[in-house]
């Protein structure tokens, strides 16, 4: 994807300062980082390397938060490449009141719900009474050890294909509280609801997930159950073909 904005040509959405790159002068005194905000400013004035800063800064987290929301990484990867084209289009309208990651978040959130209500009909949605947030029970991937690494990338496949399974509005905040570890005021900013809102969805999307969950594990049970079945009545089907030919041998 290109655009007439700073992103990499080659559609990867990796882009940084140049050689002799004017971010420096967006640095302070103390010759620290600069913040989010100053970013902005600078690109505000024409600093096309300070906003390729904010890029890199964030994309890393932009691109995993599509993921999460849906199936094919391809998707992800375009999903926030198109989020940083609308951010430098609208950088003019930034709000300084507010973290750049929110508005960022925003965005990827919004693209990729509108990517799943086009690719796929809505499903259900369900009532629920609202009440304490019940604990989702997700990979810990932090204390993986070498031998389990198959194991914990398998179950990150399928949380993540339960939670695509999910109706949109579901999925985003339980995305963005379960797996990037935000909390329900920050999310209520970006999916544009109340604090109360968000909890209800998340009371109900966790509900929801724990049950396709258990769906996908009785079907994965039948399926196995099945083969071995299956390779039961083959096998004792040679048998019996053998025992059939030696009958025929000795007559």
């Amino acid at each position: 994807m290109t655009d007439g904005g700073p992103m990499g040509s080659d559609g990867s959405g990796s882009v940084g300062p140049t050689a002799g790159s004017s971010v420096a002068g967006v640095r302070d005194a103390a010759g620290s980082e600069p913040s989010d905000h100053d970013l902005i400013r600078a690109a505000q004035r024409g600093e096309e390397d300070a906003f390729a800063l904010l890029v890199q800064r964030h994309q890393g987290r932009a691109y995993r938060l599509a993921r999460q929301m849906v199936p094919s990484s391809d998707d992800a990867q375009d999903l926030a490449q198109e989020a940083f084209l609308r951010v430098f289009r609208s950088l003019e309208r930034f709000n300084f009141d507010h973290d750049f990651t929110t508005w960022l978040y925003r965005i990827v959130t919004n693209l990729a719900i509108d990517h799943l209500r086009k690719r796929r009909p809505t499903v259900r949605t369900g009532g629920g009474e609202d009440g304490e947030e019940l604990g989702l029970e997700l990979v810990d991937e932090e204390g993986e050890r070498p031998s389990d690494r198959l194991e914990v990338e398998e179950t990150g496949e399928r949380v993540r294909a339960c939670i695509e399974a999910l109706p949109s509005h579901f999925s985003a905040v339980l995305a963005l509280r379960e797996l990037e570890g935000l909390p329900c005021t920050e999310i209520a900013r970006i999916v544009d609801a109340t604090h109360v809102t968000v909890r209800w969805r998340l009371h109900r999307a966790r509900k929801l997930f724990q049950e396709e969950w258990e769906r996908r594990e009785r079907s994965a049970l039948a399926r196995a159950s099945a083969r071995r079945s299956g390779a039961a009545g083959h096998g004792a089907g040679a048998h019996d073909h053998d025992e059939h030919d030696e009958t025929d041998k000795s007559d």
